[in-house]
């Protein structure tokens, strides 16, 4: 019996979806990725706004499909990629907030760790464990993208959290007393998942968002402005 189409991915041909998907959290962007970077585009999802295409970047086959928002929307559409689509690579491309001053709008950051409040670990697969990690050879890969194009980046750990709104001062010393610089809402599922099915992930993030000053991107903005972080994840070779 086949496990595809899943209920949240309506394709059905496996070789449409390429080994290597690029995820960022906003259907547009995904759409936007597809109308301006590939060749040969073909569209595999639409199910619930969730848009994913594949097409072909400098001569390599590459798919992009959205996540939503939010570690349990990140954690359906990974698990069904990984697990039904035998997808081996998933490289978030997403926004974040800056914990700290000196991390400016468009600033990059490559995720090397990731801390996280949330009990999605402890229900998916009974770990404790606060921190994910991605996996070591994709962040080796992003880094020598980076450096190929001379794109300036930050690597450090980051905050994923269940809550877009929560500025007490209490929680944010104590998340940034963990050593994260920065907060988004997906990654800590995203390499949960791929940890547990033995896949690979990774995460770049563009900061969109400051928790120190006042500027702040347009949705516009967040859907068509990220152009170094897409292409560092378009040009990583796996």
């Amino acid at each position: 019996m086949s496990n595809i189409p899943t209920p949240h991915i309506g394709c059905n041909d496996k070789e449409m979806i390429a080994d290597t998907v690029l995820m960022p959290g906003d259907p547009l962007r995904a759409k936007y990725i597809a109308d301006n970077y590939l060749e040969d585009v073909v569209q595999f999802n639409a199910v619930r706004g969730a848009l994913g295409y594949t097409g072909v970047y400098n001569g390599r086959k590459i798919s992009v499909m959205a996540s939503g928002m939010g570690m349990p929307s990140i954690g359906i559409y990974a698990y069904e990629l990984f697990k039904f689509f035998d997808v081996k690579t998933i490289i978030r491309i997403g926004s974040c907030g800056g914990y700290l001053p000196e991390l400016k709008l468009y600033d990059i950051i490559l995720v090397d760790k990731c801390y996280t409040d949330s009990n999605y670990a402890v229900v998916f697969n009974n770990d404790y464990d606060d921190y994910a990690y991605p996996t070591e050879s994709v962040v080796e890969a992003l880094e020598t993208s980076a450096n190929e194009l001379g794109i300036k980046y930050e690597k450090c750990c980051i905050h994923s959290s269940d809550l877009f709104y929560h500025l007490e001062k209490s929680y944010l010393d104590d998340v940034k007393a963990r050593g994260c610089k920065a907060v988004e809402m997906e990654s800590f599922a995203l390499f949960t998942i791929a940890k547990a099915l033995n896949k690979s992930a990774a995460c770049l993030l563009t900061v969109s968002d400051s928790l120190c000053y006042s500027e702040e991107m347009t949705p516009e903005e967040r859907e068509t402005k990220f152009t170094e972080m897409i292409e560092i994840a378009l040009n990583t070779k796996l």
